[in-house]
C-alpha cells in the first residue's frame, strides 16, 4: 500500500454513544483536505471519523430490514407492496426487471459501490491504527477489530446478492493506479466463503465480548461468531455446493466460480461453527431465547392476559425452554421487534444497526419506524401499502400445532355466542373464524381484516375514539381499497410486525423507536439443526473450535438437532416435532422450511432461504394470491374467498438467482464477469 495521502472519507462522529449509533450510521459528510495518513491515524478523532465512514455504509441499499423503497428482498412470497398501477413496481421486481434497460435501472444500485468503498477504507484502517497514540492497545485491537468485521461483513452482503464478488488486496488498493490496473476477476464462491469466515474468526479474537448500552450497535466478539456461522451455511446450501446448474458462471478466463462437486463436510464446518456459537452463549450467558413471564391482568387492552396453549402432556406443565408454563408465547415473539426493548435488553440480539436510518438519503429516513408507517393503516396515519400474501396467512398452524387448512376451518364470523370455539386467542367480534385459534406468532406478525389496532399514543378527542378500534379492508371501509390510489393493501391481508400497542402516525401520536433485528439467536439455533439434518447417518466430523481450544464431532445427532429446534417451538407455545420427523431428512427439511418463514417473517430472510435451498423456482413462480379486495362489507363472504391478486403476474428465472452487476460496473472493471441470464454488454 502507497505511504502518500489519503482522502479522508471519515463521516463525523457524535460521540460513542447508542445516540451515536445512529448518529454514524446517518451522516456522511467528507473532509474535503487530504491528510497523510500518519496524521490520520495518530489522531483519535480522525481515526474514529474514519471507521465511522465504514459504518455508515451499512445503511442505503444496504439495509437488510427494511420497507420496499429501499429493501425490495424483504418481499419474497410472503409480501407485496402496492406502489400505483396495483402494485406495478412490486410486479416488475418479482419478474425480476431491475438489471440495466429496465425501469429498475436506477434502483437499488448502491450496495455494490458502497460495500466497497467501506471495504477499502477498512483495509486503510486495519493496515494503519498501530500508529495511533491516543488508544490503548486494547482500544486498538477492538478498532482493527471493528474495522475487521465491517470488511468482511460487507463481503458478505456482497455474497449473498451478487454471488462470487472479487476479494480486494488485504492491504487495500492503491487508488493512484489506472482502471485497468485496479480491475479485479470475480473469487470463486469457496475463496469468499473461506476469506470472510476467516476474518470472522480473527475478529473474534479482536472484538470486545460486551458493548455498553451507548455503543450497541457496535460488532461483538458473538456477532463474528455468528456471521462466520450464517456464512458457513450459505457455502454448504445447494446454491453453491455442487450446483452444476451454474457451471457456466465463470471468470473470463473460464474458471468456474460456483463448486461443482457436493461437499457434505461444509455442512459439518457450518454445524461447527453453531455450536461454537452456541456453546459461547451458553458460557457466558450473553445470549438466549428472549421470553416474558405469564401475564395475568384485564385492564390493559395493550398487554392482554396471556394465553396459555392448548394442553399437552409433555409441555404444559414444564418451564420454559422444556415447556411453556412460565412464559407468554404471544408477547415473547412481539416484544423482540416492536420497540418494547432496549436493544441492550434484548439477551437474542446478537447485532443490530440500531436505529438505522434505512434511506439513501441517510440523515432523513426513518429506520424500522419507517417501515412501520408502511404497515399502519391510512386511519392510524399509515402508508397502508404493505400486504401478507394469502399463502403466508395460511402457513401459519393452529394452536395445537397441526396445519391450517383452508378446506375445513371454521366458517362463519366470532361472535358473543361462539367463544367457547376459539379459546387460544383474543379475536373481537365479526372477525372470520379462519383467523382464530392459531399460533401466537400469527397475531404477533398478521393484520388480518378487522383485527384491533390499539394506537394507544393516540391523544386527541379525550377518549378511545382513536384507540383500539377494529380496522377493516373492505372495499368502501376507511382503510380498504381506493380506486386511483395506492395507500390501500393488494392482498387485504396486513403486517403487524414490529407494530407497538402505541404506534399512530397522527391524531397526536408517534411510532416509537426500535432497532433492526439484523442477527438473532434463533437463526443461530436453526442453522445448527438444518446442518446437522444434512449429515449421512452415522457419519461424523472432528472440527477444530473456533480458538482451537477444542474439537467438535459433528454428526447428524437427533438430540442435538432438537437443542436447535426446542427453544424456538416452545418460546412460540408449539409442541417439539416428534422422533418420526427427526429422523427423516427430507421430512425435517420441509418443517424447517417452514419453522424459518413463521419465524424471520418480515426478517429479509425469505428470499435468500429460498435461492439458497433451490427452492426459490418452486415457491416464487406461483402466483400471489390474497382476499377478494373488491368486496365491500355487504358481501363480506365473497372477501375471505382467495382471490389471485389483480393484474400481478410473477414468474421465477434462473438468473435471479444473483442480482445483476451495474452496466457502469462492468465498462470499468474489464475483468469483471455478469451473472448468469443477465445481460453482459461486451
Amino acid at each position: 500500500m502507497k505511504k502518500g495521502k489519503y482522502i479522508l472519507m471519515g463521516a463525523i462522529l457524535v460521540g460513542l454513544g447508542f445516540t451515536s449509533c445512529s448518529d454514524y450510521l446517518n451522516v456522511d459528510r467528507y473532509f474535503k483536505e487530504q491528510q497523510s495518513n500518519d496524521h490520520i491515524f495518530e489522531n483519535k478523532d480522525y481515526t474514529l471519523q474514519w471507521l465511522s465512514f465504514c459504518y455508515s455504509r451499512l445503511q442505503g441499499d444496504n439495509i437488510e430490514v427494511g420497507h420496499s423503497d429501499i429493501c425490495p428482498t424483504n418481499f419474497s412470497d410472503d409480501q407485496a407492496f402496492n406502489e400505483g398501477n396495483n402494485g406495478d413496481r412490486y410486479r416488475k421486481f418479482k419478474l425480476g426487471e431491475y438489471g440495466y434497460g429496465y425501469s429498475y435501472g436506477g434502483y437499488y444500485t448502491n450496495s455494490w459501490p458502497w460495500a466497497y468503498d467501506a471495504i477499502y477504507q477498512a483495509s486503510i484502517l486495519i493496515n494503519n491504527i498501530y500508529k495511533n497514540k491516543d488508544f490503548t492497545q486494547e482500544e486498538i485491537t477492538d478498532v482493527k477489530g471493528q474495522a475487521r468485521f465491517l470488511r468482511a461483513y460487507f463481503y458478505w452482503l456482497l455474497l449473498k446478492k451478487y454471488g462470487p464478488v472479487p476479494i480486494m488486496p488485504i492491504e487495500g488498493a492503491d487508488y493512484t493506479k489506472s482502471y485497468e490496473e485496479l480491475s479485479f476477476p470475480r473469487n470463486t464462491y469457496d475463496e469468499c466463503v473461506e476469506f470472510i469466515t476467516s476474518e470472522m474468526q480473527q475478529a473474534a479474537f479482536e472484538l470486545f465480548e460486551r458493548r455498553d448500552n451507548l455503543n450497541i450497535c457496535r460488532p461483538t466478539k458473538g456477532a463474528a461468531l455468528a456471521v462466520r456461522a450464517k456464512v458457513f451455511l450459505y457455502g454448504a446450501s445447494p446454491l453453491a455446493n455442487g450446483n452444476t446448474e451454474m457451471a457456466d458462471f465463470t471468470d473470463k478466463s473460464g474458471r468456474i466460480l460456483i463448486p461443482q462437486e457436493y461437499d457434505e463436510s461444509k455442512w459439518a464446518k457450518a454445524a461447527a461453527a453453531a455450536k461454537d456459537m452456541i456453546e459461547y452463549a451458553e458460557e457466558t450467558g450473553f445470549y438466549r431465547i428472549y421470553t416474558v413471564g405469564v401475564r395475568k391482568q384485564d385492564n390493559d387492552k395493550s398487554y392482554p392476559s396471556t394465553i396459555t396453549p392448548p394442553p399437552h402432556e409433555i409441555y404444559s406443565n414444564k418451564n420454559f425452554p422444556e415447556g411453556w408454563q412460565n412464559i407468554d408465547p404471544f408477547e415473547s415473539y412481539r416484544a423482540i421487534f416492536n420497540g418494547e426493548l432496549y436493544a441492550a435488553e434484548n439477551p437474542e440480539l446478537i447485532f443490530t444497526r440500531g436505529l438505522n436510518k434505512d434511506g439513501n438519503n441517510l440523515e432523513t429516513a426513518q429506520g424500522i419506524a419507517d417501515l412501520v408507517r408502511h404497515q399502519l393503516p391510512a386511519s392510524c396515519g399509515g402508508w397502508n401499502i404493505h400486504g401478507v400474501t394469502q399463502k403466508q396467512c395460511d402457513a401459519y398452524d393452529m394452536a395445537w400445532g397441526e396445519p391450517f387448512d383452508r378446506a375445513t376451518c371454521p366458517d362463519g364470523y366470532v361472535t358473543n355466542d361462539n367463544k367457547q370455539d376459539h379459546l387460544y386467542d383474543h379475536v373481537p367480534n365479526d372477525v372470520h373464524m379462519e383467523y382464530t385459534n392459531r399460533e401466537p406468532r400469527f397475531y404477533a406478525s398478521i393484520a388480518y381484516n378487522g383485527c384491533v389496532w390499539d394506537c394507544a399514543s393516540a391523544v386527541e378527542g379525550k377518549d378511545e375514539h382513536y384507540r383500539y378500534i377494529q380496522r377493516w379492508y373492505y372495499r368502501g371501509a376507511d382503510d380498504g381499497r381506493i380506486n386511483g390510489g395506492q395507500n390501500w393493501l393488494i392482498t387485504g391481508i396486513g403486517v403487524k410486525k414490529y407494530v407497538h400497542p402505541t404506534d399512530c402516525a397522527n391524531h397526536g401520536g408517534s411510532i416509537c423507536d426500535k432497532v433492526e433485528p439484523t442477527l438473532r439467536y434463533a437463526d443461530i439455533l436453526l442453522i445448527y439443526a438444518e446442518s446437522l439434518n444434512n449429515l449421512t447417518p452415522g457419519k461424523s466430523y472432528d472440527i477444530a473450535s473456533w480458538d482451537g481450544s477444542k474439537t467438535h464431532t459433528i454428526k447428524r445427532d437427533i438430540e442435538e438437532m432438537r437443542r436447535g429446534v426446542k427453544p424456538i417451538r416452545m418460546r412460540a407455545g408449539l409442541p417439539d416435532y416428534d422422533n418420526a420427523v427427526y429422523q427423516d431428512p427430507k421430512l425435517f427439511f420441509n418443517k424447517l422450511v417452514h419453522e424459518r418463514q413463521i419465524e424471520f417473517f418480515n426478517e429479509n430472510q425469505r428470499f435468500f432461504d429460498l435461492r439458497r435451498w433451490k427452492i426459490a423456482e418452486e415457491h416464487e413462480s406461483e402466483q400471489i394470491y390474497g382476499c377478494n379486495t373488491l368486496v365491500n362489507r355487504d358481501h363480506r363472504d365473497a372477501f375471505y374467498t382467495p382471490v389471485r391478486v389483480a393484474n400481478l403476474q410473477t414468474s421465477f428465472s434462473r438468473k435471479q438467482y444473483f442480482w445483476p452487476i451495474t452496466y457502469d460496473e462492468l465498462k470499468r472493471n474489464k475483468n469483471m464477469t455478469q451473472a448468469p441470464g443477465w445481460q453482459d454488454y461486451d
